[in-house]
């Protein structure tokens, strides 16, 4: 895991100075060493921080036996022990034990279709000097980042923008587009272009060559589809879909085990992150799990309002385990101390403090471990957001039974969801008429739930998560793994029948069937949905009162082109008076002028 940052230029040598600026700027990314490889055309560089072979012969940028290949790689592969030892038997000969050398030797042996054999995170660099082409790559859902612009004929690339903002013809007004899609929907991530102009993103699951100041269009190497299939035919056995999910859950968090440095585990108390933690512990008793020790590291954020703190249900998973637990308190006074920063690395407005509290769960993790593994990913393969119970009786269409078993099923668990949910849609609605400018409304929710599903996981609601995750990670130099997207077991729920996910208004259903026995009734049968969540509107209208309007009452706030800063300040100010709801477009666009701030008018580029 590290920060990479690459130069490949079409004319001219690469520009050695910019690039290690750019290296310097990825040094939270990586803190245990610094690499440069400065070949005429072409400067690449990496920021270590090592995870699994920390000696000397894993140092990047790792050169090819002959010289020719040069590599810069962020992320682990975890199947790379297998991988070593089907290469050796092909004739490969490697001097360290890292990941690192075999995406080399997996570029010698297949090319570009090395991917397909990969089972990990990454986004790659590997600059051919004899073909005199880049070739550059990202993991199958867009765990790891990888960044891009041209300028002065030059390809630039890395891990965060902010390396490639050091460029002075780069990122220098937002993309007007992306900030208003933010702005209106919370939106980040859809595509490949990022809020800054002319900086853009590869994609995930793929894969692009770079050659003679062009790079070629992108390649996807791999996909999925969701079943549409509504109903679980009779021959289909609840019992053994559990036990597949739960075997392939089990291999996912046993192979992103592997390290050379201790690894914890993010615990929110909510079903995904308590699953995870309950199968390390039941590996830890089975087997020799050195990375881990004789006892789990667990990291959670709690709260003082009970209306947002899950310290009941962790504590059970603690008391159950006898895991060694440590739990930050985000408060916000302390967001006040934190916000720059955090805005900072995450790169671009993000859409909830929930950000904040994952920032100060990482932050928490770096003061004893190096690797965490979360629980992100679930949600969006297993139907878990309740909002997804509508798209489910779409698709029961044509099955009038069903379809009202589920509504019934729906109004049982989550009616006070439903219900205070048409209300925060119409705050939300009037308030996008306070934003200026081309307006387009996107309902993440639309259609059948295959196709809803399909969607959040490749492109929109994952992204923005994993995005989130990356940076608060990286922050503090921790690498975050992600078990539930292993991509056998992504193959795997994707096949699964629609009803295998939610089920009589129950989500995750076979999840839930999967885990009984091994994650307490009080947890596995939770109905409510929180993670890592703030007090957002509590603190929005109390303790940050006074800073938010500092905010909304600035001369820089009232010259923007994107809002009406007059509507934004009175509809703030009635929602104070409890005359209006909350709603997150009062943090959206708080957080969009802070970071307008940040990254352009203190370059001197005044956007009004």
């Amino acid at each position: 895991m590290c920060g990479i940052a690459g130069i490949f230029s079409d004319k001219g040598e690469a520009d050695s100075v910019l690039l290690k600026k750019m290296s310097l700027c990825l040094s939270h990314r990586g803190p245990d060493g610094e690499g440069i490889h400065m070949s005429g055309r072409v400067g690449l560089s990496h920021r270590r921080l090592s995870i699994i072979d920390l000696s000397e012969n894993a140092t990047q940028p790792m050169c090819s036996e002959d010289g020719n290949l040069w590599l810069v790689f962020n992320g682990e592969i975890f199947n790379y022990v297998e991988l070593r030892e089907e290469l050796i038997e092909n004739g490969h000969k490697f001097r360290s034990e890292s990941d690192t050398e075999v995406i080399l030797h997996s570029y010698e042996e297949w090319g570009c279709d090395c991917t397909k054999h990969f089972n990990g995170m990454w986004a790659f660099a590997i600059y051919d000097g004899v073909k005199e082409e880049l070739f550059c790559s990202r993991d199958r859902f867009g765990i790891k980042p990888f960044y891009y612009a041209f300028a002065e004929g030059s390809f630039l690339f890395a891990s965060e923008i902010k390396a490639l903002l050091l460029h002075p013809l780069i990122g220098n007004e937002p993309c007007n587009e992306k900030l208003m899609s933010y702005l209106a929907n919370a939106a980040l991530d859809t595509d490949e272009k990022t809020m800054f102009e002319g900086v853009f993103q590869l994609r995930p699951a793929t894969s692009m060559y770079v050659k003679d100041g062009v790079a070629e269009n992108p390649q996807k190497y791999w996909d999925f589809n969701v079943s549409a299939e509504v109903i679980s035919s009779p021959d289909f056995s609840d019992k053994q879909a559990a036990e597949d999910l739960l075997k392939n859950l089990y291999d996912s968090v046993r192979l992103r085990l592997r390290s050379d440095v201790s690894v914890g585990t993010c615990l929110s108390g909510g079903l995904d992150s308590s699953t995870i933690t309950l199968i390390i512990n039941d590996l830890i008793k089975k087997e020799n799990i050195s990375s881990v020790g004789e006892r789990q590291n667990t990291f959670s954020a709690c709260y003082s309002d009970r209306r947002f703190d899950e310290s009941s249900y962790m504590d059970i998973i603690i008391e159950s385990t006898g895991v060694s637990a440590h739990k930050t308190y985000p408060n916000p006074c302390d967001i006040k101390d934190d916000i720059t920063h955090l805005i900072y690395m995450q790169d671009e407005p993000f859409g909830s403090l929930s950000v904040y509290s994952q920032y100060r769960v990482m932050k928490l993790a770096g003061d004893y471990v190096k690797v965490v593994l979360d629980g992100q990913g679930a949600d969006e393969q297993l139907a878990g957001y309740i909002g997804y119970q509508a798209a489910y009786v779409r698709s029961l269409r044509g099955q009038p039974l069903r379809m009202l078993k589920e509504i019934w099923g729906s109004a049982k668990y989550h009616s006070g969801f439903f219900l205070s949910a048409v209300g925060q849609l119409n705050q939300r609605r009037r308030r996008r008429s306070f934003l200026k400018g081309d307006l387009s409304y996107i309902d993440r929710y639309e259609g059948t739930l295959d196709a809803v599903l399909k969607n959040e996981l490749s492109g929109s609601n994952l992204q923005a998560l994993l995005h989130y995750e990356d940076r608060n990670s990286m922050a503090f130099s921790i690498e975050s793994r992600v078990p539930f997207l292993d991509y056998r077991l992504v193959e795997y729920i994707a096949k699964l029948p629609l009803d295998q996910k939610i089920r009589g208004g129950v989500t995750k259903y076979v999840l839930r069937k999967a885990i009984k026995g091994l994650v307490p009734e009080r947890i596995r049968c939770r109905m409510d949905k929180m993670g890592f969540v703030t007090p957002e509107e509590v603190w929005m209208k109390d303790e940050l009162h006074e800073f938010v309007l500092s905010v909304f009452e600035s001369e820089s706030f009232g010259r923007r082109r994107y809002w009406d800063a007059d509507s934004v300040l009175n509809d703030y100010r009635d929602f104070c008076d409890k005359k209006t709801e909350y709603s997150p477009e009062f943090w959206r666009i708080l957080c969009t002028e802070l970071w307008l701030r940040i990254f352009f008018d203190k370059k001197g580029k005044k956007i009004s």
